[in-house]
C-alpha cells in the first residue's frame, strides 16, 4: 500500500490507460490527479497497486482512505461523486481478499459507479445520478428541452434577457481564473447550506483546501473548472467542478440570492452545457440527489450505489452497527416524498432558529 505521492509517473500513466480501457464515462473523480489532491488534505489516503502473476505492470489500483480503527472508505467519501477501483477489464478479484491486502476491515462508498462489479454486490442502495447529454451538440440539447420542458426553457431564457436589461450585460466565463470569484462561490454555497439547515461542507477545512488544490489542477482528464455568470461586472452565479476530455462533473453550484428572481443558477447551467459541448465534452454529470432544477435540465439518469464491502471481523461488525441504522432511516425518508418534504421544511426551520 502506498501514499499517493509515492506513485511514479509510469504507474500514474498505467492508471490512466486502465481507466481509458473501461466503458464507463471518464469521470475526473476516478483519475490519479483527484486522488493525489485528496491525499494532500487527508492523511489516511492510500492506494493499493495490484499486480497479476509475475507481471511487472500493474493490473489495477484502488484509492481509499484508512481510518484509525482500520475501517476503509472510498477516497474523498462525502465529496467524490464517482468511486471505485480502476482495474484491468476481466481481472479476477475477490473483494474480501483485496480488503485484507489493504489492511482494512471494510470499504464504504456512497457514489460507486455502476460498472464496479467487484463492489456492486455489496451495495445496500441504488441511487440515480442525473446527467445532461450534449454529445450531439448544444442545439440538439435545446431541442430536447423544448420537447420535454418547453415552458422551463422559454422562461429561463426570458429571465436571462431580463437580467441583462436590469443588471447589466450578461456574460459567461467557462474557465474563470479569478480567485475572488471562487471565494464568492464558496461564500454563497456556505450560506445556502446554512439557510437550508444542511451541514456546511466548507466549514470542514479539508474540503476548502481540496477545492483550492483542484482549482489549480490542469490535467487532460482532471481539470478544476470555475464557471461564472456575470451581469455587468458583477458575478451572479458560479459553479466549481472537475472536467475530463469527455465529462464535466458538476460539483458546487451556487448563486447570489439578491438575483434569485432571475434564476441565475439555471441560466448558468444552460451556458455550462453550451460551453461544454463547444469543448467537445459530451456529458454533464449533476450528481445524485433529487432536485427540481435537475429534473428540468436532465436528459437521463445513471445508477450509482451506496453501501459497504466488509470482511469478517469485529471491525466490520462495528462499522455496520454504526452506519446501517442511519442509512436505512435516510433511505426510508427519501423514498417517501411527503416525509422528504417535511424533513426539508424542518431543516429550514431549524436553520432559521439558529440564526442570530
Amino acid at each position: 500500500m502506498l501514499r499517493l505521492e509515492e506513485l511514479g509517473e509510469g504507474e500514474r500513466e498505467r492508471w490512466r490507460e486502465l481507466r481509458a480501457a473501461t466503458e464507463a464515462p471518464r469521470s475526473p473523480f476516478m483519475e490519479p490527479e483527484f486522488a493525489s489532491a485528496v491525499s494532500r488534505v487527508r492523511p489516511g489516503a492510500r492506494v493499493a497497486v495490484l499486480y497479476e502473476g509475475a507481471s511487472a505492470e500493474p493490473a489495477g489500483f484502488l484509492p481509499y482512505e484508512r481510518g484509525a480503527l482500520g475501517q476503509g472508505r472510498a477516497i474523498g467519501l462525502g465529496v467524490s461523486d464517482c468511486q471505485g477501483a480502476v482495474l484491468r477489464p476481466g481481472l479476477a478479484l475477490e473483494a474480501g481478499e483485496l480488503l485484507r491486502a489493504c489492511s482494512v476491515s471494510s470499504f464504504a462508498f456512497d457514489n460507486l459507479e455502476a460498472d464496479q462489479a467487484l463492489f456492486v454486490p455489496h451495495a445496500a442502495e441504488e441511487h440515480a445520478t442525473f446527467v445532461i447529454d450534449v454529445e450531439k451538440g448544444y442545439e440538439t440539447y435545446e431541442s430536447v428541452l423544448r420537447g420535454q420542458s418547453p415552458k422551463f426553457l422559454k422562461t429561463t431564457l426570458a429571465k436571462e434577457r431580463r437580467l441583462g436589461r436590469q443588471a447589466g450585460p450578461v456574460r459567461f466565463v467557462f474557465d474563470e481564473r479569478d480567485p475572488a470569484a471562487l471565494r464568492a462561490l464558496i461564500g454563497w454555497k456556505s450560506a445556502q447550506y446554512r439557510r437550508t439547515g444542511r451541514r456546511d461542507r466548507f466549514a470542514q477545512e479539508w474540503i476548502t483546501r481540496l477545492v483550492g488544490r483542484l482549482a489549480g489542477t490542469r490535467a487532460p482528464e482532471c481539470t478544476g473548472t470555475l464557471s461564472v455568470l456575470y451581469a455587468g461586472d458583477r458575478p451572479v452565479a458560479a459553479h466549481f467542478g472537475l472536467r475530463s476530455a469527455s465529462v464535466l462533473a458538476c460539483w458546487f453550484p451556487a448563486y447570489d440570492p439578491e438575483f434569485a428572481k432571475f434564476s441565475p443558477g439555471l441560466v448558468l447551467h444552460l451556458r455550462m452545457a453550451e460551453a461544454a459541448a463547444g469543448e467537445g465534452i459530451g456529458l454533464l454529470d449533476m450528481g445524485r440527489g433529487p432536485a427540481e432544477y435537475k429534473d428540468s435540465l436532465k436528459t437521463g439518469e445513471r445508477a450509482v450505489y451506496e453501501g459497504e464491502a466488509t470482511r469478517p471481523g469485529l471491525g466490520a461488525a462495528l462499522q455496520l452497527l454504526r452506519r446501517e441504522p442511519a442509512r436505512r432511516a435516510h433511505g426510508f425518508v427519501v423514498a417517501r416524498p411527503r416525509l422528504a418534504s417535511l424533513a426539508s421544511r424542518t431543516l429550514k426551520g431549524a436553520a432559521r432558529l439558529r440564526r442570530p
